[in-house]
């Protein structure tokens, strides 16, 4: 096990198979691009669809709308120095309004599960649409008991009660309340650098700085030293679930953490200061999502459990970004640490991008709620359930699941190799297609690369045709969630035009 004792360097973060070819895909439509930017030797892998043509408002125009009419948060979250307009999607594609085509390895923040509108949820989504739009839980329709038996059966018992929300922040919200009513306890646990959504109640559960407003909010809630194994206090080489480990030395002997033996020590000592005896729930994400795919070591969420369950409190697994089988040895996250949870969480992929979130928890739980009525009116809506059912059939017939064990894992072993060619690269961590790349100033001192740096790579991967994401508390990670249907192909282009724009960085600095 490796220790760092201190760190104080926190700068300010604003927003947040075939061989390739050799030449730069280049399609109609596109900007020239600057001559100082070198492009891949990878062709882009080629695709049949042929997207409609753009009828729509000028590129300036909906600029101006969204910097007058639309919320300034909307500038604010916009990606990238010259943004991208995007007009349709299919599958791991998307095409802006100019017709230039990208690799989508962010899926709308790891939500386009299955696809760009998949032809097989496209269809499920038309037939509802021609039967029935909305109507309420205040009367039965068939979609909702035949999404809610089909989900209950990829969990294990006794997770068998399902609610349906709009949203991961809904649910989390609502799992929230639930836990507080069924203990009779008020104190909530998460892990620093958590995201858990942007209510009210879960601002509370969020642990990171950019999310927070200066308004009294999450009431009771509390949060622990997150066992991060790169960047944190402890760490090894032996210590996560993921082809690929970190850089930190360890002398751990086999089967023992020792970082994970003082991380656990961290949360006993917040049962002994911070909360009272009896607390009301523990939320983890089993692989942080808005943090950059941050691993705790194997077995810190089964001991994190059985404490918080000695303390009175239920343990809810927050499965937004890691369920459906993104993780790819399992099809929940939570199932990758050997723990079933009393509650979880679910939204995003769910439905492939259509809004739709959920809890499912157990009989006994469920009951402790109906000490007050509860509606929700756009809940279990039929066209989400038809959509969401598909999902779960698609996820299936598709295989994948095992998609992302295989891609993920040769992606992940891939980023590796370019870690270990550049100096800026500290980590590359994850599972399945849930991949985290923290960046660095040099490996020694773990100081996060600037935002300035970070944009600059983050717009050269851009603009050569390749969309990822962003994230970590400094911005340090990029982020890699892209619909699951990914070929080893679309990871070989990536990884090529992703070693080119750190190319590009390293000859411009």
């Amino acid at each position: 096990m490796h220790t760092v004792f201190s760190r104080t360097h926190r700068p300010h973060f604003l927003g947040k198979a075939v061989e390739c070819v050799a030449r730069v895909h280049v399609p109609s439509g596109t900007m020239c691009q600057k001559a100082a930017v070198k492009h891949p030797s990878s062709q882009m892998p080629p695709c049949d669809y042929k997207p409609d043509s753009y009828q729509g408002m000028s590129k300036e125009r909906l600029l101006e709308i969204r910097k007058q009419n639309c919320h300034p948060m909307t500038m604010k979250v916009t990606y990238y120095r010259q943004p991208v307009f995007i007009h349709q999607g299919h599958m791991q594609w998307l095409w802006d309004v100019d017709r230039k085509r990208y690799l989508d390895l962010f899926a709308g923040v790891a939500t386009v599960s299955v696809g760009h509108c998949h032809p097989r949820v496209n269809e499920a989504a038309v037939k509802q649409l021609k039967h029935l739009w909305h109507t309420t839980a205040i009367y039965i329709h068939p979609q909702i008991q035949e999404y809610a038996e089909k989900l209950v059966s990829l969990l294990p018992e006794p997770l068998k009660v399902v609610y349906l929300t709009n949203s991961g922040s809904e649910a989390n919200d609502l799992a929230m309340l639930m836990a507080r009513l069924h203990t009779g306890n008020y104190d909530i646990i998460t892990l620093r650098g958590s995201y858990h959504g942007g209510s009210p109640l879960t601002m509370g559960l969020t642990s990171n700085t950019d999310y927070k407003y200066p308004v009294a909010s999450g009431f009771g809630c509390h949060n622990t030293m997150c066992p991060d194994v790169f960047r944190g206090v402890w760490g090894g080489s032996h210590c996560r679930d993921s082809p690929v480990q970190t850089i930190r030395e360890c002398n751990c002997s086999p089967g023992h953490c020792q970082a994970n033996d003082r991380y656990i020590e961290q949360l006993k000592e917040m049962f002994d200061t911070t909360v009272p005896h009896r607390i009301a729930a523990f939320f983890g994400e089993p692989i942080q999502g808005v943090c950059g795919a941050v691993q705790y070591p194997k077995n810190y969420l089964k001991e994190t459990y059985k404490l918080v369950r000695e303390k009175g409190g239920i343990c809810i697994a927050d499965e937004v970004q890691t369920g459906f089988g993104r993780t790819g040895s399992h099809f929940w996250g939570f199932q990758g640490h050997d723990i079933i949870p009393d509650m979880v969480t679910m939204a995003k992929g769910i439905a492939n991008g259509f809004p739709m979130g959920a809890v499912v928890t157990t009989e006994e739980i469920a009951r402790s709620f109906g000490k007050g009525l509860h509606f929700n009116t756009f809940g279990g809506n039929p066209v989400a359930c038809a959509i969401a059912s598909s999902v779960l059939d698609t996820i299936a017939e598709d295989r994948l699941q095992e998609n992302c064990a295989v891609v993920g894992t040769y992606l992940l072993t891939e980023l590796a190799k370019l870690r270990d060619k550049y100096e800026i690269i500290g980590d590359v961590r994850g599972k399945g297609l849930q991949i985290g790349v923290e960046m660095v100033t040099d490996k020694a001192s773990r100081k996060p690369l600037s935002p300035e740096a970070m944009a600059g790579i983050f717009e050269d991967t851009k603009d050569m045709g390749v969309l990822i994401g962003k994230g970590g508390i400094y911005g340090q990670t990029f982020r890699i969630k892209p619909p699951m249907c990914i070929t080893k192909d679309d990871a070989d282009f990536f990884l090529a035009v992703f070693d080119q724009a750190l190319q590009n960085y390293m000859d411009r600095r």
